[in-house]
């Protein structure tokens, strides 16, 4: 590794997705007719990884899979980008999975089963894959046990702690407040607050929500605005950053294609605001493709 490069450690959860695509979302309790259906790899912390692996970035995973037939296929892009498996369990509990439906106008809803996921524990946070990382990265579809004891190694170590509150758990406040950034959007910056215990500002007050998780103790923060952006708040003040203009085809693991870009930038040397404008338009290039992992760029795609 060349000097200021380290690996990227992430902790998190690998599923197999299955996508609906359908002209619109049912509502409740109703039934409506879809166009396709697909089967792919997916859960957060997997599409970060395969997002900051596929950019160039040296990137180690611990996680959990099951012992079925649907571990091979949540693995697959993983291996391929080159991702370290190494310290992913295979457990009795069966593969995570994902059910999501995507509308026409590429917007979209999830359901997630955890299964060997929620089986991921604190022991498994290793410290010899601490050693090599600089820039440890944590999300919400793990037990909060682990993704604290995930945080407090990296503090320990004296690595960058990055999380991504998504979806926002009930976690000790403290893994929030060493984030390094805390990558959330709207909605899960406000459940960040809560946690934290401030009210939140008004909904459409992007810029007050950012400095009021600062204010709380977070150490900065990077809220994804979808297609304007995002704001970057840090001690020395918030930095607006605009998202090109694109033709969204399909926004389902765009949050994820951004945090492992901006993660993967930062264990690659990059400061605070070069990765997230970067993150920002490996954000955009993923919604102009469908699917989640199968759309994030490699480090020869143009970006727009």
């Amino acid at each position: 590794m060349s000097p200021g490069r380290g690996a990227l450690l992430v902790v998190g959860s690998a599923n197999l997705d299955i996508a609906v695509t359908t002209q619109r979302l049912p509502g409740p309790g109703e039934t409506v007719l879809g166009d396709s259906v697909v089967a792919s790899p997916g859960g957060k912390g997997a599409n970060q990884a395969v997002a900051a692996a596929r950019l160039g970035a040296d990137v180690i995973m611990i996680g959990a899979v099951g012992r079925d037939d649907r571990a091979e296929p949540a693995l697959e892009l993983l291996a391929a980008a080159g991702v370290d498996l190494t310290r992913v369990a295979r457990l009795p509990e069966p593969t995570g999975t994902a059910l999501i439906e995507v509308d026409a106008n590429g917007e979209n809803s999830i359901i997630v089963v955890s299964g060997a996921n929620a089986a991921i524990t604190p022991a498994m946070i290793d410290p010899a894959a601490l050693a090599g990382a600089a820039v440890v990265l944590g999300q919400g579809e793990i037990p909060a046990d682990t993704t604290l004891a995930a945080a407090r190694a990296a503090r320990d170590a004296g690595t960058r702690w990055v999380l991504n509150l998504a979806p926002v758990i009930d976690i000790d406040p403290e893994a929030v407040t060493l984030a390094d950034p805390l990558v959330v959007n709207e909605h899960e910056g406000a459940g960040a607050l809560a946690l934290l215990s401030v009210e939140p500002p008004p909904a459409d007050d992007h810029e007050a929500l950012v400095a009021a998780l600062l204010a709380a103790g977070v150490r900065s923060v990077a809220l994804t605005l979808g297609g304007a952006g995002a704001l970057l708040g840090a001690r020395d003040g918030i930095t607006r950053v605009a998202a090109p203009t694109v033709e969204v085809v399909d926004s389902t693991g765009a949050g994820d294609a951004f945090t492992g870009a901006l993660a993967g930038a930062l264990a690659g040397g990059a400061d605070l605001v070069a990765a997230v404008r970067h993150a920002v338009r490996v954000g955009a290039f993923a919604v102009t493709r469908p699917g989640t992992q199968l759309s994030y760029p490699s480090a020869d795609d143009p970006l727009p």
